[in-house]
């Protein structure tokens, strides 16, 4: 019997995970791997994996002889070396549509707590206080830019539920047209433009060599002292000391992060102790329904590519010309 190893996980439960893997005839055996060696030593007889953060590499995917499919806990696959994968014939999966709702949501609401600045307000108030001065200013949030950097399934719904704020939006994407971003109702600017022209900035790139400290010193220097940066995408797609400098000499005037380069945020960071920021702990894509959405279709991708069927959630796409895969049989929604 074919066997179906998660790396590691953070899940009560596996539930979905094996009924999914059980209807196609796959065992599934969960594992704590945080190292390469970890992966290569319990997972050797793999022909899927499963994984949320042990780094699959090139050297544990040339040790797993008979690996087939690795589908991540998540949209980005960072944590895949997607060439060797390629080179060797592995499909690499994503679940690229689980949590958008939630995420946008996420953005959105860090948008909203550092405009209205009501961290140091509850602050304020839990010592004793009771002062509205201690936020001015605030300005009106209607009319403001937000600057969205990246313009997929994320950016876009928080596009939508921005303009219902009266927001008006610039984006940045050199993998979109300006009439896609046009039908939004959005302008198509270039990233220093974006950054010149935007009250608040959102980010939502995949981490990759090239955008890796995407938003650096250079970057914080032309944003405007007003500006709110909010990120929910990856954590070192932001320079984090770039950051700290910029919220402490009056750069930018606020910042709202779901990640961080470290995870989780190292106890001495800097950024711990500044008034004008928020930080949750990769909390944004939490739901229930996202959850359960989330383990189902991964497991499900599993399953499907090793029954020979074509997804369109294959991330190494060229995989397709070493396999013959049979056409998408679409599954059942969680």
């Amino acid at each position: 019997m074919r066997k179906i190893y998660v790396t590691d996980y953070e899940y009560d439960s596996l539930a979905p995970e094996e009924h999914e893997l059980a209807r196609a005839g796959l065992t599934l055996i969960p594992q704590q791997c945080h190292t390469e060696d970890d992966v290569i030593r319990t997972c050797a007889d793999a022909s899927g994996l499963l994984n949320q953060y042990a780094p699959i590499t090139r050297r544990v995917i040339e040790a797993l002889p008979h690996l087939k499919v690795i589908a991540r806990y998540g949209v980005g696959v960072n944590t895949v070396d997607l060439e060797a994968a390629t080179e060797h014939g592995v499909c690499v999966l994503n679940v690229p549509d689980y949590c958008a709702d939630e995420v946008s949501n996420h953005a959105f609401a860090l948008l909203m707590a550092c405009h209205r600045k009501l961290a140091p307000l509850h602050t304020q108030v839990n010592g004793g206080g009771w002062d509205y001065n201690i936020c001015k200013p605030i300005h009106r949030l209607a009319g403001q830019t937000l600057g969205l950097l990246g313009f997929g399934r994320i950016p876009r719904l928080l596009a939508e539920k921005a303009r219902a704020f009266g927001l008006k939006f610039a984006v940045y994407d050199p993998f979109v047209t300006p009439a896609i971003v046009a039908s939004y109702g959005g302008k198509f600017l270039t990233l220093d433009e974006v950054l010149q022209a935007s009250d608040m900035i959102s980010v939502h790139v995949p981490l990759t060599k090239e955008t890796e400290h995407l938003l650096s010193h250079r970057e914080f220097d032309m944003m405007k002292p007003s500006t709110i940066l909010i990120n929910t995408s990856r954590g070192s797609l932001i320079d984090e000391k770039a950051l700290y400098a910029a919220l402490t000499q009056g750069k930018i005037a606020a910042a709202g992060l779901d990640v961080t380069e470290q995870e989780p945020l190292a106890q001495d960071s800097p950024l711990r102790s500044l008034p004008n920021i928020i930080i949750t702990p990769h909390a944004a894509w939490y739901s229930e329904e996202a959850e359960c959405e989330l383990k189902t279709k991964a497991a499900r991708g599993i399953a499907d590519i090793l029954s020979g069927h074509d997804l369109p959630n294959i991330v190494n796409r060229t995989v397709r010309e070493k396999l013959s895969l049979k056409p998408h049989v679409s599954g059942v929604p969680c």
